[in-house]
């Protein structure tokens, strides 16, 4: 099977196509990357080299350079290329446009022109918007109600889709991930956040009031799902990706400060969004008919990734570091 990557070089980008190739000696994957901020070529230095493997630099949004690599023909695309955020969207929501809109446009149109025979859309259980604390988990019939500009276009994006499955029949499947961490993760994001701070003895940045409440999952259940989704799953439709907890942001931090076996008076809560999502949760039914399940409760996988920053020190140093954390490090 050839398989072309968009966004390897990113976190879950990474973490899949190192998963399959490690999986399956007769697969074929290349990875199309522009290598923005969120991007690592270390995450793959462990097969550059593999004959299986490719890596092509090159933007979702640029015709030529899709058309290009299209031509060399794929049995499956799976787009994680994107920007993401939550923050930085609100100062420049043009840039999550281009790409989380238009980029997956042009991967579609590409699709279609080179007979693309699935075409897997990597979305976010951001589109839902906001629980109340009553509500039952979303499902992939609830209503798209986005908060934040990337949500809307991760939305955009979807219906997308959606629409190139009706109108054209391309065989395209959304997938919808609940809130990843994991090995390789960006230092900017959420929990790395919280590990780099707690190893320096410094801040351990918590949003708001720590009380937004999401559902997790690590980041080798995530590969497993997209791996039954690609395989399994029927043209035109949508599967949740969650894990089995949802928890607060503040419990999580208190997890992570527990394994280094740091203090909670670490902890610093720094302004938030003006509305962020207080409550996002999702049902992943559809999904375990597919024959999955998470292997990893929230413990064992935080530990797993706190243990793994800390023997892996040298990479997460050389990452650029978000929210002013740099001077942790």
């Amino acid at each position: 099977m050839k398989i072309l990557v968009t966004g390897g070089s990113g976190f879950i980008g990474s973490n899949f196509i190192r998963y399959l190739m490690k999986k399956y000696d007769n697969w074929h994957i290349t990875n199309l990357d522009s290598l923005t901020y969120a991007a690592n070529q270390k995450n793959l230095e462990t097969i550059e080299r593999d004959s299986r493997y490719g890596f092509i630099k090159g933007d979702i949004t640029d015709l030529l350079v899709v058309g290009e690599v299209l031509k060399q023909g794929f049995d499956v695309i799976v787009n994680f290329a994107a920007e993401t955020g939550a923050e930085w969207n609100l100062l420049d929501a043009a840039v999550f446009t281009e790409t989380n809109v238009k980029g997956v446009q042009v991967l579609l149109d590409a699709s279609l022109r080179y007979g693309v025979k699935k075409f897997v859309q990597v979305s976010s259980y951001k589109v839902y918007g906001t629980l109340k604390p009553d509500d039952p988990p979303f499902t992939e019939e609830s209503p798209l109600s986005p908060v934040s500009p990337y949500a809307a276009g991760k939305a955009s994006a979807d219906l997308l889709c959606g629409a190139y499955f009706r109108e054209h029949g391309l065989p395209v499947v959304v997938a919808r991930f609940a809130e990843n961490y994991g090995l390789y993760q960006h230092t900017g994001k959420f929990v790395p956040r919280l590990i780099a701070g707690a190893v320096a003895g410094g801040i351990v940045p918590v949003s708001g009031d720590g009380l937004c409440a999401r559902c997790w999952i690590y980041v080798e259940d995530s590969c497993r799902a997209l791996e039954q989704i690609m395989l399994k799953a029927l043209p035109g439709s949508v599967y949740n990706v969650g894990g089995p907890e949802e928890i607060t942001d503040i419990e999580v931090a208190g997890i992570v400060l527990k394994i280094l076996g740091k203090p909670e008076s670490l902890i610093v809560f720094m302004r938030d969004r003006p509305e962020p999502e207080r409550r996002c949760t999702v049902d992943s039914s559809r999904l375990r008919k597919l024959g999955w399940q998470p292997e990893y409760s929230l413990e064992k996988g935080l530990e797993e990734t706190v243990w793994w920053y800390w023997e892996n020190r040298q990479w997460w140093r050389g990452v650029e570091v978000y929210g002013g954390l740099r001077e942790l490090m």
